[in-house]
């Protein structure tokens, strides 16, 4: 079942120390752009299935990559998409995205979006792997 819009929002509000809505909304749509260039298949439709419809939209519809981006260059996407934001607020945005995605996932489906990605995205996740 879809998490709720607001319970999604709020969560990432929480996570993210954002002082309104609108900003955690930003970050959560630009992350999830930029998570859903990478994701492919039935890993991302599982997970859009999981996401607020409007996230979803955003998950299915991603920007463009020409390569999947080590979690570094994911970070400073993130940074280039979010109006005056630097690496520091950009990581701190990506772990608030991405970790409440990972609730609304579940470890399973969170375990398989991993695999699709380059080493490193676990710890952006908040699920860091063990060695």
């Amino acid at each position: 079942m879809a998490m709720r819009w607001k319970a999604f929002l709020d969560r990432v509000q929480e996570r993210g120390q954002y002082a309104t809505p609108q900003e955690a909304e930003q970050a959560a749509r630009t992350v999830l752009a930029l998570l859903g260039a990478h994701l492919v298949g039935e890993v991302r439709a599982e997970l859009a299935a999981r996401l607020p419809e409007t996230f979803a939209l955003i998950l299915l519809n991603p920007l463009q990559a020409t390569e999947p981006l080590p979690p570094e260059r994911f970070v400073r996407a993130t940074a280039a998409w979010i109006e005056g934001a630097t690496e520091q607020t950009a990581a701190w945005d990506v772990s608030a995205a991405l970790s409440v995605t990972a609730d609304a996932a579940g470890e399973e489906l969170t375990r398989r979006i991993l695999l699709q990605l380059p080493p490193g995205y676990d710890l952006l996740f908040g699920h860091p792997q063990s060695a």
